[in-house]
């Protein structure tokens, strides 16, 4: 067994610190969320924060804004609201606003003997471009929430067909 001496130990701690250097130097500190304004009364922040990749340009977030609802059984709902997207003045970023007077739109079959369920009813999705070095920031109504998704683009590249037509 290898008696490990003081000049080696020293080696390693040296590099051990090195790499912590590195590290650290390449980890990404968040934006202070104290930049964007406050909420309006009434309303709450969300806040979507991803972890940064070398892939950040193959990937988009798609989310909603909506609440858990009792609904029927077997219609499809959705909430009506608007999302505006605003700038945060001076920064160069983004932030949005989701207004609702918190009406439903349905579809309007018959749903007998159906139980009904809880469901989260949510406005038409936003897409958003990824980027894990900076979050999205949301304002909703306090009884509100948000959810997405993450969709990232696969390697393979596919080619449409060209479709030759006569000219006669």
């Amino acid at each position: 067994m290898k008696k490990i001496t003081f000049k080696g130990f020293g080696l390693v701690l040296t590099l051990i610190t090195f790499t912590s250097v590195a590290v650290a130097q390449s980890t990404v500190t968040r934006e202070d969320l104290s930049i964007f304004p406050k909420p309006e009364a009434g309303y709450k922040k969300m806040v979507i924060d991803v972890p940064h990749s070398q892939n950040d340009a193959h990937k988009k977030i798609e989310f909603t804004i909506g609440k858990i609802m009792e609904v029927d059984g077997c219609n499809h709902f959705g909430l009506q609201g608007t999302l505006e997207k605003k700038d945060l003045v001076g920064w160069g970023y983004n932030y949005y606003v989701f207004k609702t007077n918190g009406q439903v739109v349905s579809t309007q079959m018959a749903c007998p003997g159906q139980p009904k369920r809880q469901l989260f009813v949510s406005a038409a999705p936003e897409i958003a471009n990824y980027n894990g070095r900076l979050p999205i920031v949301i304002y909703v109504p306090q009884d509100y929430d948000v959810q997405f998704k993450i969709y990232k683009a696969e390697d393979d590249v596919f080619h449409a067909s060209e479709v030759r037509q006569d000219n006669k």
